[in-house]
Formats: structure tokens, sequence, C-alpha cells
């Protein structure tokens, strides 16, 4: 139950964010938010031994964010299932820590936004650039690692209150 209400809320944040924050290239925000992905990565250890129900549950968040936000059915919901199997090698082979996020959620957001460019480039729906994914990625850094943080922060305290452990 912890887990549908810090996905719904990361869902709200998302939607609410992108209505009052510009993130067209040009704009002055550093604060673009994809709040549901860094989602997707935090709440992993939830998923401990059970990844199959991790990837289902991301798969469903991505095919809902696409049904809000995108619509392209199943678009996200495919990205957040790459995101998802990356986030599980990243927990199963290195130490998670508040620090270390300051890693793993620019690396999180790099991959999914070089895939969505790989994407665009390979059909040719957007011209795309590498100064406009660079742009596009360190201008949803800040507020993606803000939330990464406090909502690691709020994981550790739910994982100690039912006693889950990711070893």
């Amino acid at each position: 139950m912890d887990i549908a209400i810090i996905i719904i809320i990361s869902l709200l944040f998302d939607g609410l964010l992108t209505n009052y924050l510009p993130f067209l290239v040009g704009d002055l925000s550093l604060f673009t938010p994809l709040l549901t992905l860094t989602t997707i990565f935090i709440i992993y250890p939830f998923f401990h031994k059970k990844e199959n129900k991790y990837y289902i549950i991301a798969f469903l968040v991505g095919l809902v964010y696409d049904l809000f936000y995108t619509n392209l059915l199943f678009y996200n919901a495919i990205l957040f299932l790459i995101i998802a199997v990356i986030t599980k090698l990243l927990y199963k082979n290195f130490e998670i820590s508040y620090i270390k996020l300051l890693l793993y959620i620019p690396l999180i957001i790099t991959i999914y936004e070089s895939i969505q460019a790989l994407i665009l480039l390979i059909f040719s729906i957007v011209p795309i650039t590498l100064t406009k994914l660079g742009y596009k990625i360190i201008h949803s850094l800040l507020l993606n690692i803000i939330y990464g943080e406090l909502l690691f922060f709020i994981n550790n305290k739910l994982k100690k209150k039912r006693k889950i452990s990711i070893n």
C-alpha cells in the first residue's frame, strides 16, 4: 500500500510540475520533472526477491504515465521496464546510499533521455542534437536528485518499519 501511494504522488507531482514549470528548450528552468522515473528507481528494495512483480509495476506505471502525459501507448511503459532492469542491476551490483544517489539518479535520467533521443533520431520524429539532449538531462537533474534523496529517506524509514533488507 505504501508503494502505491508513493507512485500515485509521483505521478501527480509530475503532472502538476509540468503544468507550472517551463520545460521547453530555451526556458530558464532547472526543474524538469522526471519524478516517476526516479520513483521507479527508489522503490526497488520493496520488491527484493520479487523482481517479476517489480517489472510488472514498472510497466504498468509507464503505461499510466503514457495514458496521462504522452498519449503514446506502450512507449514509456517499455522505457520504464528498461529502467527497471537497469535498476535491478544497479541494486544487485552496487550499494545504494544517499551519496551514491547523486551518481545513480543522473545515470538513470541520462539513460532514459538517451534512449528517448535515440528513438526520436531513428524514426526522424523530431530533430535532436547532442546539445538538446544535454540540455534536457542537465535541466532535469536538480529537482529529481532532491526528490530522489527525499524519497530514499522515506523509503529507508518504511523499510525499517517493515524490516525489509536488500541483502
